[in-house]
């Protein structure tokens, strides 16, 4: 006779999970890359001044939908210090920051873009952000898929659907077999939108992350949906006033500027980006659509917002909105 078993487990070998503070809103007011900034000061004015009234309207938008009308906005600006680095954080962001307020907008915090890709981690060992996230990387199959596509960790290309064959038949040898069909989109409404990602080129141990996965980290940060070991990633650090460095590596990854700034984590995010963006921002819907959330980072923040009044949707890639103001 079998005689059941029972398993013993100390609770503290079981992470807990952080929680994190919300705002109702976490607002972009910029994404530029270092070229952007090596065109001056009148560069980032007109960037600024060009996304104001936008900001101001996003800003309107989300305080109508709580019935105080008193939403918890916070903003931010992502720095690409990942794929160049043509300056330096002393010499860069104060530049940056006289833009914004002469334009009449605060940038509460401030993000590196190298942070999404490699940061301190639990404990502050090394965290390879990026790469926890491609981990969580669930394909969405198509109807009728076979699964000869290779996974993503192999290809390190990401699908909203099924491709187009790539063995090519003859019809004059063969004339029951189709010599080519078109790619469809699994969530299609009458015509497909086929969109192919690539998340990153090279060796697997020399990786160079793409610009749209490095955005979709950064919403997910954004959201405070990432956790390592049960702790929060990417926790913003709060700056002193002082001066800031002269070497990148040395500036946090999200430093918090304004003292008095609500979280950094938001129930949902807008972002107010140049229109070059929209294909970037694209593929970060695809690639927030197949990425799986642990319950203990998802629920909280789905219990809370219904709470506070402002709902937001289950899905991931629904929280987060875009602005494309034309001359930005």
């Amino acid at each position: 006779m079998n005689r059941p078993t029972a398993a013993f487990r100390e609770t503290s070998a079981e992470p807990r999970t952080e929680s994190v503070p919300y705002s109702h809103l976490s607002l972009e007011l910029g994404h530029l890359y270092m070229e952007d900034f090596a065109e001056g000061a009148d560069r980032l004015r007109r960037h600024f001044v060009t996304a104001r009234p936008w900001a101001d309207a996003v800003r309107e938008s989300t305080a109508a939908r709580l019935a105080n009308g008193r939403a918890r906005i916070s903003t931010c600006f992502l720095i690409d210090d990942y794929f160049s680095r043509l300056s330096t954080p002393d010499r860069l962001i104060p530049p940056l920051l006289d833009a914004a307020a002469d334009a009449g907008l605060t940038i509460d915090y401030l993000a590196r873009e190298s942070g999404c890709a490699v940061t301190a981690g639990t404990g502050r060992a090394e965290l390879r952000l990026a790469e926890s996230v491609l981990n969580r990387l669930v394909e969405s199959p198509p109807p009728g898929s076979s699964g000869f596509r290779p996974p993503v960790s192999r290809t390190g290309w990401l699908s909203n659907g099924r491709r187009g064959p790539a063995q090519r038949t003859s019809a004059a040898l063969d004339s029951t077999r189709a010599t080519w069909q078109p790619p469809s989109e699994t969530t299609a409404r009458g015509h497909s939108v086929f969109l192919d990602v690539e998340l990153w080129s090279g060796p697997a141990e020399e990786r160079t992350w793409s610009c749209a996965f490095l955005a979709s980290v950064w919403q997910l940060v954004r959201l405070g949906l990432l956790r390592d070991k049960g702790g929060a990633v990417l926790t913003p650090t709060p700056w002193d006033g002082g001066e800031f460095p002269a070497d990148w590596d040395e500036l946090p990854a999200v430093v918090r500027l304004n003292p008095r700034a609500e979280p950094f984590t938001a129930y949902s995010t807008c972002s107010v980006l140049p229109a070059r963006f929209l294909a970037v921002e694209h593929a970060v819907r695809v690639v927030l659509e197949q990425v799986h959330v642990e319950a203990d980072a998802l629920t909280p923040s789905l219990e809370r917002s219904a709470k506070e009044g402002f709902a937001v949707p289950a899905g991931i890639a629904d929280r987060t909105s875009y602005v494309f103001p034309p001359g930005l």
